[in-house]
């Protein structure tokens, strides 16, 4: 009888049955003097010890806000010193902390902050060409005439107040630095029976998808999803209180928040924030500086620090592991990192938000073939299967749609029990919409998304399997596919292409090198020259506006 596509992780790792303000005061027991955060662009550097000085009076500040167990904190801000100690001074008090994402604008800040209902915001002053107090301020006119903590607005009716991560913030907005201050008013043992009083499946966190269809939604998330989820991804990069990981990814995204921050927090290794967002410059000089053991990163930001002109210059040798994730990782792009970087035993991780995010995951042993051509088996505790249309497990070597089950399946979709029953089937599976073939050893390959596939004259195309083939010519940097309506053969293939610097292709040559290398459907028939793609802020190539982009200029042509 052939064999299923269905796996189950490793059950001999337990799970932490812990809250994070447990798990983090754990540490700090353990290692109380040894560095634990550095962020290099405002100049900090904590111990543990430090570090946990800060949570515990910004929590007791939180709880002398009024903040309640379930109530709702938004953060909405760049990566920073403060976007950590309020992750977990929230955790503490059992407020859930909603992860914004610092490149909305003012109707986008307005659907989350009503949406999730809450109750106070902390929020940088400006981080790009985002001024985020003139967005507040034209949100919430009320601001600046009623007092700090007494805001009753008409559009947000549920929220309180707003504290700013700026020096010097407009009339209305309580300053960071003032925050502090009112930790006195709520004594220890007050603090200390708050914090006995959580429990580890309680909801932690809210972090909205991306939106691309229709609008975002608030993946829910416990102290137990995510701790175990940072917990197991640094198990298998094999972390200790030596290793130093430097964090250019966003705090406000799981990756950043979760792989990075508690996977750190859970065994004791050194957080370091090179830059508000991230800079290639920056990241590289950080490792260098900082004896880097462990990067962080998605592919483009590799594929960014691979080409800049500064990295043959700078002592990289520390680099041992790391996680490339959020893309599955071009081919040619994992063989200069382990080679050019030094890391060795890179890994990659494979998820969604609304899994924690990791369910799979390529392992410390595992060679090279399978670290650059899959992402990995299940991690521990967690089960995968790939199903068809139907809802039947296909059988290894085919493709179907990746499900996941376990410890890590978000609580639900906040406020929207809807969305969150069509996401997640009776059975608890976490239907994720993306395409994939599992082998008979339980490694996973993904081919694409559900929505991305191309129907090219009755022949299905895989966008992944032409980026990864694109990839190998040599003056491709970064490729992506898109299909675009085509009344002759229902769609037609669209690659865009970002060349290395210092060569050139033009759209002729790729085509004839392409049709002398695949099957001819499979050929792109349009090619499109760019400097970037359209991307999220957390480094995610938006194909839904490639898309669009190439629809308007064909029907130019």
């Amino acid at each position: 009888m052939p064999q299923t596509s269905y796996t189950r992780g490793r059950q001999d790792k337990p799970l932490l049955t812990l809250t994070i303000g447990q798990a983090f005061d754990a540490t700090v027991a353990r290692h109380p003097e040894r560095e634990a955060l550095v962020v290099r662009h405002q100049g900090l550097r904590y111990s543990w010890r430090q570090l946990a000085e800060h949570v515990d009076a910004h929590a007791r500040a939180l709880m002398a806000l009024g903040m309640v167990v379930g109530e709702r904190v938004g953060i909405w801000a760049p990566n920073c010193a403060q976007w950590c100690i309020l992750q977990l001074a929230a955790a503490k008090v059992g407020a859930i902390l909603v992860n914004i994402n610092p490149a909305y604008r003012t109707g986008e800040l307005e659907y989350v902050l009503r949406q999730s209902g809450c109750r106070w915001l902390v929020c940088a002053g400006a981080f790009k060409t985002c001024d985020y107090h003139a967005m507040l301020q034209e949100l919430v006119p009320e601001l600046a005439s009623q007092a700090i903590g007494q805001l009753h607005s008409e559009r947000l009716p549920e929220l309180r107040g707003v504290v700013s991560l700026a020096a010097e913030p407009p009339p209305g907005f309580l300053p960071w630095v003032a925050l502090a201050g009112r930790a006195e008013a709520v004594g220890p043992a007050i603090f200390e029976q708050r914090q006995n009083s959580l429990q580890f499946d309680q909801p932690v966190n809210i972090q909205y998808t991306s939106g691309t269809t229709g609008a975002p939604k608030g993946a829910t998330l416990s102290h137990y999803n995510i701790l175990n989820n940072g917990y197991m991804v640094g198990e298998s990069l094999g972390l200790t209180e030596h290793d130093r990981m430097v964090i250019p990814v966003p705090l406000y995204h799981c990756f950043g928040m979760v792989m990075a921050n508690l996977g750190c927090i859970t065994h004791g290794s050194t957080m370091v924030y090179p830059n508000d967002a991230f800079d290639a410059e920056l990241t590289l000089r950080a490792v260098s500086d900082e004896r880097a053991s462990i990067l962080y990163g998605v592919p483009t930001m590799f594929i960014a620090m691979l080409d800049h002109p500064l990295r043959p210059q700078l002592d990289l040798t520390t680099l041992r592991s790391g996680i490339m994730a959020g893309a599955t990782c071009p081919i040619e792009v994992m063989r200069k990192v382990i080679d050019q970087l030094h890391m060795a035993q890179v890994q990659i991780a494979y998820g969604m938000t609304e899994t924690s995010p990791v369910s799979l995951q390529t392992g410390p042993d595992d060679g090279l073939e399978l670290r650059v051509t899959t992402v990995g088996r299940t991690q521990p505790q967690l089960e995968t299967k790939l199903v068809d249309a139907d809802g039947g497990i296909v059988t290894r070597g085919e493709i179907g749609e990746l499900c996941t089950r376990g410890y890590s399946v978000m609580l639900g979709y906040w406020g929207n029990p809807e969305a969150s029953a069509e996401a997640i089937d009776p059975a608890g599976w976490m239907h994720t919409g993306d395409l994939a073939v599992m082998d008979d050893d339980g490694y996973v390959r993904i081919v694409g998304r559900n929505k991305d596939m191309i129907i090219r004259g009755g022949e299905n195309i895989y966008p992944r399997e032409l980026e990864e083939f694109l990839h190998t010519h040599p003056a491709v940097a970064e490729a992506q596919v898109v299909g675009i309506p085509c009344s002759r053969y229902g769609e037609e293939v669209v690659a865009w292409i970002r060349l290395h610097p210092g060569h050139n292709a033009t759209a002729d040559e790729l085509q004839q090198w392409c049709k002398a290398r695949l099957a001819h459907f499979k050929a792109p028939r349009h090619f499109r020259f760019v400097d970037e793609f359209p991307m999220t802020v957390t480094g995610k190539v938006q194909k839904f506006r490639m898309r669009e982009i190439s629809v308007e200029l064909m029907s130019g042509q």
